[in-house]
């Protein structure tokens, strides 16, 4: 087994090489080149703040990688951007509900007298900000973004304005912050839905919510994949993202449509899909002599072309080749079969580990219906939708009907441990994702007990699928807060110096 452990690692670095091994963290060769729309990780999860039990929650975190020292410019989401969460809520891989978060970048240019001759000129500075930056007045630039809910197809459907909010400026420092969590919680704001209820919406700079020994997965695997699950160092632990981050009332994303649940019962089917993409205009035209401000270097337009995508994680990353990852991310769910569905039935990551490691013998139930039950259609009797015809395709899938299970009784593997509150019933900040999808890439899910008709496999076909796979470092409730917007404060670029 040791020879297995070890093979499936250095499988997964050399499937993910021209990418860092994190959820979606610079995952496709074109997104490297604009990062302010890489999303990076998306969680969705029956709210388990006390008293939210009605409420869903969902995260899109983009930008990865953000070094809190990033100034004088820090981490503004993109302008010209369209950022999307989509729900489908009848298992057809198509959304039937879109929120929209549209941001614009203003700037409020601070000029200062350097000399004190009231006949020379004020200068703009060039810091980010000239005081408490927790006062606009003090801030050369401000971000605020709309919300709009779209029923039906992200472009042609109903379309529902929820608002306009603004953003929290990035964590500078606690010489700029004095308080910086209380700041940044003024921008918690309610979000009036209509009749289905009211929730909230969040968007700013967060600690980076994803944990992996990173250096050592690229350091000829250099880890200990049979130690202790916290016997690493997580080295994202100094990096921030950016959240966009909502609590919704379940009533508004389920479909009301009376449906067969089986047993010879009908009512709300209570799965949903969920998935986040980013989309630019088509053009670009680039200005050689942009005038003074922000925003003047470049025109942009025609119609809105999506360039980033994410659902489960680690799928760009481990299981679509490098070819047609830039492909990936410019498709939707319900192209999934029809575009990659050999990188799931077929895939490389056991097949290059019974390669290089004879010893370690790959899963041998093809096609790989396991995959397809974990990753595209939900297991059944915990995140399946009701739909008989339901569509494979990417996306987190949650049971709004299982009930929360609160910070401390988690645990971070969920439905495999028998959490079926956890990850891949949807995903919670504190799920280990990494070690799940390690485990059922070999297999796992051949050795739960569900049906062989069901996962298409059994214990015989998976030999290495009960093995202890782990990165090293673990993603425990206790490292994020219990309440919205539950991932933590963003590191700080600076800590004050004693006076």
């Amino acid at each position: 087994m040791k020879y297995t452990i070890h093979a499936l690692l250095a499988a997964m670095a050399l499937c993910a090489s021209a990418s860092a091994v994190a959820s979606s963290h610079r995952e496709a060769p074109s997104i490297t080149k604009t990062p302010k729309v890489d999303a990076t990780d998306l969680y969705m999860f029956n709210s388990y703040e006390s008293g939210r039990a009605d409420y869903v929650t969902i995260i899109a975190n983009y930008l990865p990688l953000q070094d809190a020292y990033g100034g004088p410019n820090y981490f503004s989401l993109d302008d010209d951007a369209l950022y999307e969460i989509h729900i489908d809520n009848n298992g057809d891989a198509v959304e039937d509900v879109t929120f929209q978060f549209d941001f614009k970048q203003t700037l409020n240019s601070i000029e200062i007298d350097s000399d004190g001759n009231a006949s020379t000129p004020n200068v703009a500075i060039p810091l980010s900000n000239a005081g408490d930056a927790s006062n606009p007045a003090n801030v050369q630039t401000s971000e605020s973004y709309g919300v709009t809910m779209v029923k039906g197809d992200r472009r042609s459907g109903a379309r529902t304005p929820l608002g306009n909010f603004n953003k929290p400026f990035d964590y500078i420092g606690t010489k700029s912050f004095a308080d910086y969590p209380g700041y940044a919680r003024g921008f918690i704001k309610p979000l009036n839905l209509g009749s289905c209820g009211a929730g909230k919406v969040f968007v700013g700079q967060r600690a980076e919510s994803f944990a992996i020994d990173l250096g050592k997965v690229f350091d000829l695997i250099n880890l200990n994949p049979l130690g202790p699950r916290d016997g690493g160092t997580n080295v994202l632990a100094d990096k921030n993202i950016t959240s966009i981050a909502m609590e919704i009332p379940k009533a508004c994303l389920v479909n009301a449509a009376q449906v067969d649940l089986g047993n010879n019962k009908r009512g709300v089917d209570p799965v949903i899909g969920a998935w986040t993409t980013a989309s630019v205009r088509q053009a670009t035209l680039v200005n050689p002599s942009p005038a003074s401000g922000i925003s003047t270097t470049a025109k942009k337009g025609g119609a809105w072309t999506q360039v980033s995508r994410l659902g489960m994680p680690l799928v760009n990353e481990v299981v679509i080749g490098l070819k047609d990852k830039d492909k990936f991310n410019a498709s939707e769910p319900k192209d999934d079969v029809a575009n990659f569905k050999n990188y799931v039935f077929y895939p490389t990551l056991p097949a290059l580990i019974q390669k290089l490691y004879p010893s370690a013998p790959a899963p041998t139930n093809f096609p790989r219906n396991d995959l397809v039950t974990a990753f595209l259609t939900g297991v059944p009797g915990v995140n399946k939708p009701a739909n008989a015809n339901v569509v494979p395709g990417d996306m987190l899938r949650l049971n709004t009907n299982i009930a929360a299970v609160g910070a401390g009784a988690q645990n971070d593997l969920g439905v495999i441990a028998g959490d079926n509150a956890g990850f891949p019933n949807g995903r919670r900040p504190g799920d280990d994702v990494t070690d799940v999808s390690l485990r059922v890439a070999m297999g796992a899910l051949c050795h739960t007990g569900l049906p062989a008709e069901t996962v298409g496999c059994v214990p015989d076909d998976a030999k290495a699928g009960t093995a202890p796979l782990t990165d090293g470092v673990r993603k425990t409730a206790d490292k994020f807060d219990s309440a919205f917007p539950y991932l933590k404060t963003p590191n700080p670029g600076a800590t004050s110096q004693p006076q």
